[in-house]
């Protein structure tokens, strides 16, 4: 009897126990399904959010993403980079990498201090010139240790204040904290070294995360109209996608991509102009604040252990080549610049010297504001030179010079979005690529142009996408008309504090100047220095060099234009 009970009550137990195990079997796969959705999602998160600030790095998507607080719109994105371009970009950010601090978060008191760093001169006190001056440079922290790991951002320059000379000297960085810097001796006289810190190595992490994080470092706004009615809004390259509906202006020739907010009661074809609404500044906290200490750790000059000083002498032998490993671009003496590359640079005194250089050509200037001043300065030095009152707005653009009887024309016009301007009217906003796509080109034609400061407070990989529609327009232009002088302006040093180096740093201006270099390298193109020319020049950096460069820089955009010999 108890032994047909059992019998009788296994197959209802095993019927139960089956259909618990179904059920705990559901349960785990619905748990592990969410998890990995969860860990999914926060791990597709924040790389859709770095994806979003460089859109030139993957295709356009069919449908729009589901809306998600915080993310990054940028419309159709750009088209996907080809195999080539893929690998040159690549490179590109590999020679950009830039040795950081082992550990992150230490205390202020292990970063480097200029102040307790020190440099030495390696060799004799007397050297010739065209030898190659050695300097070795120590890195200490706060607590006077030795650093351990390079990466500190630091410039050099050697000069004889008494006879208005200067070089650049090129820094090597061992990765250990210490340095060796060279110079090429070029003039006879005593020389003075001088090592100053920008930044030290522990402030490139912030400075690089607000690169790539806090695109929106800038405001950029337009301004839309129709009759009476008119309604400003926020524009960028990207904008958060869950806020309002957006307009694109990406532009049709080159794929540029540029959107602002729709206003609520206009059309985006009612757009008037766009202008600079200002900085959103609340980016550093209290622990990052620390390593912008003017004074203290921003731009800060490193001390000499001894005798900062060599004397020069004559050349030994009837010695003419300079035996530096380091080729600098040039160097000052008297005030003047000498170039040690390309054309020797002339000196264009006169209104009438510049005049019979420019005699039947046409100069075409586009760019930023630190090319303006190029125009600027021929508007003022060359008489002849006549302004065409084209209503253009203060400080903006286009502007024109005639000069009929020599048959010169020069103009100049700025590059298109992102610039941060006074209002322009949105017509005039132009990309550099489709003005040089038209012009007609020739041996009469220069074109100079220069894209950089705008860009700073971008990921790099979106100033290499507008350098590399350029680099096309540039080869299509030569392709047709071989003869056209391109005469390219690289970044140049400015001021530094701890305001700027949000905006302006100059280590954000030598990473963009680094990838320009790159990318027009073997090119029928000229460059002209400017991060050498304001970094050997004894006056102090700005944005915008003083009328000493200027004239010196005019002298080389000249000396290209003229060299020694041509008729």
């Amino acid at each position: 009897m108890c032994c047909s009970v059992m019998v009788g009550r296994t197959p209802r137990l095993s019927l139960i126990f089956a259909v618990l195990a179904v059920i705990g079997f559901i349960l785990l796969i619905s748990i592990i399904t969410s998890l990995k959705d969860l860990k999914n999602h926060q791990l597709r998160f924040p790389l859709y959010k770095i994806k979003s600030s460089i859109h030139s790095a993957f295709k356009p998507p069919k449908v729009m993403s589901p809306v998600v607080v915080h993310q990054k719109y940028c419309g159709q994105f750009v088209q996907k980079l080809t195999e080539e371009e893929a690998i040159e970009q690549r490179h590109l950010l590999n020679s950009l990498a830039w040795p950081g601090p082992p550990v992150k978060g230490l205390p202020v008191n292990f970063s480097s201090n200029p102040a307790k760093s020190y440099f030495v001169i390696q060799g004799p006190p007397e050297q010739h010139i065209g030898d190659q001056l050695v300097v070795k440079v120590h890195v200490h922290n706060f607590l006077g240790q030795p650093k351990k790991h390079g990466g500190d951002f630091l410039i050099a320059r050697l000069h004889s204040p008494e006879l208005r000379a200067g070089v650049a000297g090129k820094v090597l960085d061992h990765n250990d904290g210490n340095y060796t810097v060279l110079f090429p001796l070029l003039w006879a006289g005593v020389v003075k070294v001088q090592i100053t810190m920008l930044h030290p190595s522990e402030a490139m992490v912030f400075l690089k995360r607000l690169r790539e994080e806090q695109t929106d470092t800038v405001v950029f706004k337009s301004l839309f109209r129709s009759g009476s009615l008119s309604e400003t809004t926020d524009c960028d390259m990207c904008l958060p996608i869950n806020q309002k509906p957006l307009c694109n202006y990406t532009d049709l020739e080159t794929g540029e991509p540029w959107y602002c907010y729709k206003p609520k009661k206009l059309g985006c074809d009612t757009r008037i102009n766009h202008y600079n609404g200002g900085y959103r500044k609340t980016f550093f906290n209290k622990y990052e604040a620390d390593f912008f200490r003017s004074g203290v750790n921003v731009r800060v000059p490193i001390p000499a252990a001894e005798v900062d000083h060599v004397t020069v002498l004559p050349a030994e032998n009837n010695q003419t080549e300079v035996k530096s490993t380091y080729n600098a671009a040039g160097y000052y003496f008297q005030d003047n610049w000498r170039s040690l590359s390309g054309a020797a640079t002339q000196q264009f005194n006169n209104s009438s010297a510049i005049t019979n250089c420019l005699r039947g050509k046409i100069v075409y200037m586009h760019g930023d504001s630190t090319i303006r001043q190029w125009f600027e300065y021929l508007a003022a030095f060359v008489p002849n030179l006549k302004p065409v009152n084209l209503y253009s707005l203060n400080k903006v653009g286009p502007f024109m010079l005639v000069d009929n009887s020599n048959n010169i024309l020069v103009k100049f016009r700025c590059h298109g979005p992102p610039l941060r301007s006074t209002p322009v009217h949105s017509s005039e906003l132009r990309y550099i690529a489709n003005e040089i796509d038209r012009i007609q080109g020739g041996p009469n034609t220069v074109f100079i142009l220069t894209v950089w400061t705008h860009f700073a407070t971008y990921p790099i990989e979106t100033y290499i996408r507008r350098l590399r529609h350029i680099r096309k327009a540039v080869v299509r232009l030569l392709n047709r008309e071989p003869d056209t002088l391109v005469v390219i302006r690289t970044a140049n040093l400015q001021t530094m504090n701890p305001a700027y180096s949000l905006f302006y740093s100059n280590w954000l201006s030598l990473q963009i100047d680094t990838v320009l270099r790159a990318m027009f390298k073997g090119l029928n193109v000229k460059m002209l220095d400017a991060w050498e020319m304001t970094l050997a020049h004894h006056l102090p950096h700005n944005l915008h060099p003083p009328q000493a460069i200027i004239k010196n820089m005019i002298n080389v955009i000249l000396s290209f234009t003229c060299p020694v010999g041509k008729k």
